[in-house]
């Protein structure tokens, strides 16, 4: 009788700690939107990215893929954190896919290996403070009758 009312007692406590929403998903530590900076330019994001305010570098660039801007939904920091470790993740929509992806998998290089924690958690923050969320603006449809 014992054993059944530990046991239970035990899948009560592991459902309630399921309740805990602290324990979902990930926290990292607060970025420098100013380190930020340098490790987008270090790892020369321009090559292939766009942003307003940044001269890309000389050269004949094929890859075009914007980053920051305004719109009426911003990048969650968590997709921002993803787009950077596992850029096939979601591929960006644009006109010519081939132009980023073969066979499925992006052409952005993994910078896992490259790039420390720290510098994720700056350039992550760093592209985070160059979106602009706006206001929606609903089309309004009159019923003429």
């Amino acid at each position: 009788m014992k054993r059944q009312q530990l046991f239970i007692i035990s899948l009560v406590a592991l459902g309630l700690s399921g309740c805990d929403q602290s324990s979902k998903g990930f926290s990292l530590p607060p970025g420098d939107i100013a380190q930020g900076e340098l490790v987008f330019k270090d790892m020369q994001c321009l090559s292939c990215h766009t942003m307003e305010g940044y001269e890309r570098p000389e050269g004949d660039w094929e890859l075009s893929v914007a980053l920051g801007g305004k719109g009426t939904s911003l990048k969650t920091y968590g997709e921002l954190v993803t787009s950077v470790i596992n850029p096939s993740h979601r591929l960006a929509k644009v006109d010519d896919m081939s132009a980023i992806q073969v066979d499925g998998k992006s052409v952005m290089p993994v910078y896992n290996n490259l790039m420390s924690v720290s510098e994720l958690v700056d350039l992550v923050t760093f592209l985070e403070s160059k979106y602009e969320l706006v206001a929606y603006e609903p089309t309004n449809y009159s019923i003429h009758h």
